[in-house]
């Protein structure tokens, strides 16, 4: 079975530098107004504010793809979500089903014409011939043909943005959760002596993975460190 290829974007990691987006619109050469990625900042200026990097998410049952009207959006088999901008005819039925806002017409126009949609490709072209000068001119380089990430997750300097297997990127989500906030009393006393383990992990109370996995019971103070 072939892979899945999705985003994860890790906000209690992510800086809001817009690195991503500049990597996107240099690897692409893309348009002047054009961002296929851009970083959305939700309770700025209070505290718990989150930075989270948004674009294409590659859906597996893609609203887009179902109401194109001239079916020119379509999935790969690794579960790339792509459009043939041969077949568009710019009607923005994408542009209001997506959830992400990921399809953008790239201009303005009189008697409204904005010209064929663009969307994120995940790095993976379009349907012309892999790294072809046509497939550039319409959709950028295709990273995913040369066996590289895309660009946005490759060049994040936190790694909050990884791009890739979705079986590989989620259980390198989930480590970090189970791991997250604890810092140097991560491994001490409970982990080496604590309780036996059951299934390859340590068992807590209730569901927790590991036993200072509980922010009561944290092996320093309890509800010092946070989660």
């Amino acid at each position: 079975m072939p892979a899945r290829m999705k985003f994860i974007c890790d906000t209690e990691r992510c800086i809001d530098c817009n690195g991503c987006v500049t990597a996107c619109k240099n690897e692409h050469e893309l348009a002047w107004g054009i961002n296929r990625r851009r970083v959305v900042t939700i309770n700025d200026g209070i505290p718990g504010e989150r930075s989270v990097s948004v674009a294409c998410m590659h859906c597996t049952d893609a609203p887009c793809l179902a109401v194109c009207p001239t079916n020119c959006i379509y999935h790969t088999e690794d579960g790339i979500v792509l459009h043939s901008k041969d077949q568009c005819i710019g009607c923005g039925y994408c542009y209001y089903a997506c959830p992400f806002g990921a399809p953008q017409f790239p201009e303005t126009g009189l008697f409204n014409h904005r010209g064929k949609m663009d969307k994120c490709t995940f790095c993976a072209g379009g349907p012309e011939p892999d790294t072809s000068e046509a497939e550039f001119k319409k959709y950028g380089r295709n990273r995913i043909a040369e066996g590289k990430l895309p660009a946005c997750a490759e060049q994040c300097g936190t790694k909050a943005l990884l791009g890739g297997d979705a079986n590989v990127i989620a259980d390198i989500y989930r480590q970090r959760v189970e791991t997250r906030g604890y810092g140097p009393q991560l491994w001490g006393w409970k982990i080496a002596y604590g309780r036996p383990k059951r299934g390859g992990q340590y068992k807590a109370e209730g569901d927790s993975p590991r036993v200072n996995q509980d922010v009561r019971d944290s092996q320093n103070h309890a509800g010092r460190f946070p989660t």
